[in-house]
């Protein structure tokens, strides 16, 4: 009779096993098959923003080329994809957890490139990308994951040129700055000056303060590049650091070991 029960409690047991690897194997299909239908879903949403905001990118790659107050932009998106490469470990162990609260941010993104396209407004147009990739991460890989990606999403905005409302507001007292700098320095050097606003009366000639000596485009260059060392000095820290604290440990124990 104990050999029976024993058996049969074997049986049970064996049987309990296979039940549960059955249920596993279930649970990693639909898991599998969930993932490959986020991914198609991704995939499409990609694809569909891509195609959406293919003339904005185009624009904003002809200012870059042509504006020379901006051409620092074409390295922020190369430096934002050096930042999230750099941390694709730590970002691989982050758990995705999408969220539904993905699809208002994606649908506030387009409701601003709508009214930006019908305004002619280019500042909105292309400040709705940024919004539109904050929006994919949060529906497709979840809030973690925006927390761990936000610098280099923030970082983004620096690729956008600023309004040329925003942008004149800033230069003209620059210029007014700049010309009564000169103005103040150059008669000490016994030149004569009149100055008129951003005008530079001279004996000789007028000069006249441009856009273009302001001032406003170093500040702008030399502001993102100042973020781009600052974080890649962190991040090369980080990891510097990181070398230090393992080493002292694996000299304890080698000499251990000794």
């Amino acid at each position: 009779m104990q050999t029976r029960y024993v058996e049969g409690c074997a049986s049970a047991l064996k049987v309990a096993g296979l039940a549960k690897a059955v249920s596993l194997s279930n649970e990693s299909i639909l898991e599998q098959s969930s993932r490959k239908l986020t991914a198609w879903h991704a995939a499409v949403l990609i694809v569909l923003t891509a195609w959406l905001y293919a003339p904005v990118l185009v624009r904003l790659a002809q200012q870059w080329w042509v504006d020379p107050n901006f051409s620092h932009g074409v390295f922020v998106p190369i430096f934002s994809g050096y930042v999230l490469w750099e941390n694709r470990s730590r970002l691989a162990r982050i758990p995705l957890l999408p969220s539904w609260w993905g699809l208002p941010v994606i649908g506030f993104s387009l409701s601003i490139l709508i009214v930006g396209t019908l305004g002619s407004e280019v500042f909105l147009t292309r400040i709705s990308l940024v919004l539109a990739a904050a929006g994919m991460v949060i529906f497709f890989l979840g809030w973690r994951m925006l927390r761990a990606v936000l610098f280099p999403l923030l970082f983004l905005t620096l690729m956008v040129p600023i309004p040329a409302i925003i942008f004149n507001q800033i230069t003209f007292p620059l210029q007014i700055l700049a010309s009564k700098l000169a103005a103040t320095t150059l008669p000490w050097f016994g030149v004569p000056v009149l100055r008129e606003g951003n005008v530079i009366n001279l004996p000789a000639m007028p000069l006249e303060v441009a856009e273009a000596c302001s001032g406003i485009r170093s500040l702008l260059s030399l502001s993102t590049l100042a973020i781009m060392y600052g974080c890649a000095s962190w991040v090369r820290g980080y990891w510097c650091n990181t070398g230090i604290r393992k080493r002292p440990r694996a000299s304890s124990t080698s000499s251990l070991a000794g």
